[in-house]
């Protein structure tokens, strides 16, 4: 067995290049103030693509006065796709500023974020949970020169998304709504929020509160709470996500029931899928792209001494009206 190739330090490149090691560091970090020769920058350069050489974050952090590393902090949830977006967009705006994201699942079996965050050596942590002030104060001994939190999951957004779905089916005529509830018991808080925004809505306009039933992903269960809602008089359905209304879609199939006919369904989080439902399947969208964005500038205007523009919260959410309503 060939033994592992040694791990190139500064020193082999002074070495190939011919220089000091301060020469290299001047032109790895591009110092301020220090006038290096156009062949020398070269040579350094050259000996660095030929050696496969990364600086280590250690040296990084000491030469930048800070470490490159922001770490995120998720929910212990089923991560759906809105969040998976928010997190794409998020480390795609610190990639763009030369900024490294580590997410850490808040709430699951392992080290603390305290102890994540002075193991990587962060120097920013964003929460997507509100923290307390120890555990603020906490990240800051870590290492954190910078704590934000941006509760995308707020209650008030998650109860605006239940609102829209019902004022949807409401102003459609519907007089007697359902709501499906997600299987996963990590959804649950997140599903309450939803179903009484749902409620809310049901009672400004004086109509009796949702009917909850609780589902799964599974056709034969999708059905029978399909012939429970429409004995109840149920005709319109409020899902959970738009996973849950596809499935009921299905499970309506299998009971002979049609979409919107006998039974309105509108979904949540508008993934590519809803509209390749049968039917095309209505949904609330919104734009967790926009706080990645924002999340990513705010950090970078940070790190750079200038006062950022606090993220949104808001995820703007609006109905997107198709065939299944």
């Amino acid at each position: 067995m060939t033994p592992p190739a040694k791990r190139a330090t500064s020193a082999d490149v002074a070495r190939a290049a011919g220089v000091s090691a301060t020469t290299v560091s001047y032109v790895l970090n591009d110092t301020p103030g220090q006038s290096i020769p156009e062949e020398t920058r070269r040579r350094v350069l050259e000996a660095v693509r030929q050696l496969g050489y990364r600086p280590r974050g250690s040296a990084r952090s000491l030469a930048a006065g800070r470490s490159d590393v922001v770490l995120l902090s998720i929910p212990h949830l089923s991560i759906g796709p809105g969040i998976t977006r928010f997190v794409e967009q998020f480390a795609t705006s610190l990639a763009q500023a030369g900024l490294t994201l580590v997410t850490h699942l808040a709430g699951a079996p392992g080290r603390s974020l305290p102890d994540v965050c002075a193991a990587i050596d962060a120097s920013v942590v964003a929460s997507l949970d509100p923290l307390d002030d120890d555990t603020a104060q906490a990240l800051r001994r870590a290492g954190a020169d910078l704590v934000f939190t941006t509760e995308v999951e707020a209650h008030p957004t998650m109860r605006r998304m239940g609102r829209l779905q019902a004022e949807h089916l409401i102003d459609l005529g519907h007089r007697r709504l359902g709501y499906a509830m997600p299987e996963h018991p990590l959804l649950r808080r997140i599903a309450d929020d939803r179903m009484r925004g749902v409620a809310e809505a049901c009672a400004h306009a004086g109509l009796e509160p949702p009917l909850a039933l609780d589902t799964k992903l599974d056709t034969a269960v999708m059905a029978r709470a399909a012939r429970r809602w429409r004995r109840e008089s149920v005709t319109a359905v409020c899902a959970y996500n738009d996973e849950v209304a596809i499935a009921l879609l299905t499970g309506m199939r299998r009971a002979r029931l049609t979409a919107p006919g006998d039974l309105a369904v509108v979904g949540a989080d508008d993934i590519p899928l809803a509209q390749a439902a049968e039917p095309p399947l209505s949904t609330i969208a919104f734009d967790l792209e926009k706080v990645g964005r924002s999340l990513a500038d705010a950090v970078v205007a940070s790190l750079s001494g200038r006062k950022p523009r606090l993220p949104p919260t808001s995820m703007d959410p609006h109905v997107v009206h198709r065939a299944s309503t």
